[in-house]
């Protein structure tokens, strides 16, 4: 075992982060804390570039490994003290440690514990939410901070495409033009970094799979691999749409609401999808109505589902959900005979409330989306709502309230405090 950690370690040492790659941000105050940091998000978004990033800035960067190596299939916990000691043998003693998939190998948090216990700093990524909340909650309670990371924002984006942001760009008809066009990309090709830098659909064809074997079926050692694949087809192809456990039930053939409720809730830890309730202050009543479905990344919900070009509005409204995620906000959607798509909810009360429209174009659209809205407002006592649409721009009062309407591009552009981000 030995000369195999020896020879997968060296291997490894090649994969080096550079200054030629996005870089994603990360706070001086976690990189500096003594708490273990967990990276944690859907395969294939930048979680080992991130982690080859940290190591690339910090001086003591040669105790890593990725264990999402076929290599380390029989890697078991016993044989972390061996590598403790390999790593020691091959480049000194050292007290940061990263640790790239680590929850492929049960039993892990134990070791890492005690590393955290003899005054090391640890970095790890995973990609299965339940699976490193379970084990961290139960033996690293206190000892850690999560990063969530998601494919490409906008901004970040714009940074692959090499286009500045910055004032001048944003004040000039050109420079908006070129964000309008470059938006509308990042619309429906998302973020995920391989798939920008090559466009091949295939690529998304074998993230998905990866996704749904690996991190879905066999991390819960399912076998209904149609009824899995009919249902993520199905939510695909009506995404933000409200579903029930017993409609889908009866959609994709399967037994009973429960085995359902099963399939979405190991689907959301992979970070495939994500559950939105309706929200209700009795939490009884958001458990049982009905949930909105929003996917990861706009470019494989093209690839998984049937969708026709008039479906940009739900891109649209999908993409702010995923930004929303982003700035870790809670996220309900109201429907009390009129709905509006996000409330969004910090400690016992609610923050605001966003109505997502790809145009304002027509009066019926323009009535109901502010109808929407207000309905919202006026419920939870808000004086200020947000439309967000493809390219429109404006202020609306109605009544007492007044509500922004603001192009998706220039919000996902802003600081959660609404300043203007430039480079």
């Amino acid at each position: 075992m030995k000369e195999l950690l020896r020879s997968v370690i060296f291997d490894q040492q090649l994969e080096q982060w550079n200054e030629g790659f996005i870089r994603r941000q990360i706070s001086d105050a976690v990189m500096q804390g003594e708490e273990i940091v967990v990276i944690s998000g859907i395969r294939r978004c930048g979680k080992s570039t991130l982690l080859n990033q940290i190591r690339y800035f910090h001086e003591e960067k040669d105790y890593y490994l990725n264990f999402d190596d076929e290599r380390l299939i029989h890697f078991r916990v016993d044989d972390f003290q061996l590598l403790y000691e390999t790593f020691i043998e091959l480049f000194g003693l050292q007290q940061t440690f990263y640790f790239d998939e680590i929850q492929n190998v049960p039993g892990w948090e134990r070791f890492v514990r005690r590393l955290h216990d003899q005054r090391n700093k640890v970095y790890l990524t995973g990609s299965n939410a339940t699976m490193l909340s379970l084990e961290l909650g139960t033996h690293l309670t206190g000892r850690y901070v999560t990063i969530e990371l998601y494919p490409f924002s906008f901004r970040e984006f714009l940074q692959f495409k090499g286009q500045p942001v910055s004032a001048k760009e944003l004040s000039a008809t050109s420079g908006r033009a070129t964000l309008q066009r470059l938006f509308s990309e990042y619309l429906t090709q998302g973020g995920f970094p391989s798939y920008l830098k090559s466009g091949n659909s295939e690529y998304l064809k074998s993230l998905f799979e990866s996704i749904l074997y690996r991190d879905v079926m066999v991390r819960n050692r399912l076998t209904g691999e149609r009824e899995l694949l009919e249902l993520v087809n199905y939510l695909a192809s009506n995404l933000s749409r409200p579903v029930s456990f017993n409609a889908l039930a009866g959609i994709t053939g399967v037994k009973n609401a429960t085995t359902i409720k099963n399939y979405l809730y190991f689907l959301q830890n992979s970070y495939l999808l994500f559950l939105v309730s309706k929200f209700d202050f009795a939490l009884k009543k958001q458990i049982q109505n009905a949930k909105k479905i929003y996917f990861i990344d706009n470019a494989l919900v093209k690839r998984i589902g049937f969708t026709f070009s008039g479906e940009l509005g739900r891109y649209l409204e999908n993409l702010v959900f995923i930004e929303l995620k982003r700035r870790s906000a809670e996220i309900f959607y109201y429907h009390d005979r009129l709905e509006c798509d996000f409330i969004e909810r910090k400690g016992i009360g609610v923050h605001s409330a966003i109505q997502v429209c790809y145009t304002l174009d027509g009066a019926e659209t323009r009535d109901r989306e502010v109808a929407g809205l207000k309905a919202a407002m006026e419920h939870f006592n808000l004086p200020t709502g947000m439309i967000l649409t493809n390219d429109q721009e404006e202020t609306i009062t109605a009544g007492d309230k007044k509500i922004s309407v603001i192009p998706v591009w220039k919000w996902l552009l802003k600081e959660q405090a609404g300043k203007l981000i430039y480079d």
